[in-house]
């Protein structure tokens, strides 16, 4: 009995084959961690470990292609969808997905977002939604809730000087190109699981030939926020969900 509850807890703690043994560079208690090892145990189980790009951005992930032994690009600031078109177009037999934060997606790469995924390009973009610009001191991202403090913002976001929270997700659910668009996060195991199988359904989605998938992950960033990573998650569940609603909003993944 013991060794079997042994080889179950060494089940859920194993780190994927493909991710590499390099020292974490994100902040204690920050959502990329998890995110990384769902991405790499999707790839796995897939079977697509050799024929997987991953296109990493500028921000707290710039760094994303240390930790996943897979084939990566870096692009330019925002751009990650672009170059993530370029790459599935001549590699219709890859598995491309861009990481990207709320920064690097939602304010510089906008244009790059939207057009790609109105076009419907097999890839699959993954989306850290943590409401602040984290790598560069906290300042306001175009996520940043009203009322909700940076360091650009310090009284609180307010609609009549900094404009309302960009929804993107939203937006790409109702466009055309795009066939699974999910908010989901990973603050609890049963969480974890359900993004788990969102981030599965989306590359399989791009894999099929059906189009363009947006994967939001509704995140922390306890350092940004000024709370512990506990208290951040409280934060996050109290304040976030309220404003980007968790599930699916499109599926047309099994017309």
């Amino acid at each position: 009995m013991m060794n079997d509850i042994i080889s179950k807890e060494n089940l859920v703690y194993k780190k994927p084959d493909l991710m590499n043994e390099v020292p974490m560079h994100y902040c204690p208690g920050c959502s990329h961690g998890v995110v990384h090892k769902l991405v790499a145990e999707v790839i796995e189980e897939m079977g697509m470990t050799d024929k997987t790009v991953g296109v990493s951005p500028v921000g707290c992930a710039v760094f994303a292609y240390r930790y996943l032994d897979i084939d990566w690009q870096e692009a330019a600031h925002g751009r990650a969808p672009a170059v993530a078109t370029a790459i599935k177009r001549l590699w219709p037999d890859r598995l491309v997905f861009t990481y990207q934060g709320d920064g690097d997606l939602a304010c510089i790469g906008t244009c790059e977002t939207i057009h790609a995924l109105n076009r419907g390009e097999n890839i699959t973009i993954i989306f850290i939604n943590n409401a602040i610009y984290g790598m560069t001191g906290g300042q306001m991202a175009p996520t940043t809730l009203i009322g909700q403090k940076t360091a650009t913002c310090p009284y609180g976001r307010t609609p009549e000087l900094h404009g309302y929270p960009l929804n993107v997700t939203e937006l790409a659910s109702h466009l055309e190109g795009t066939c699974y668009v999910t908010r989901q996060s990973v603050e609890t195991v049963g969480s974890i699981v359900k993004a788990k199988k969102a981030i599965r359904k989306a590359f399989e989605a791009s894999m099929a030939g059906k189009g363009s998938s947006l994967v939001e992950i509704v995140s922390t960033c306890n350092s940004g926020w000024k709370l512990s990573p506990v208290k951040a998650n409280e934060w996050m569940r109290e304040h976030m969900f309220e404003k980007y609603v968790k599930g699916d909003l499109k599926d047309t993944t099994g017309e």
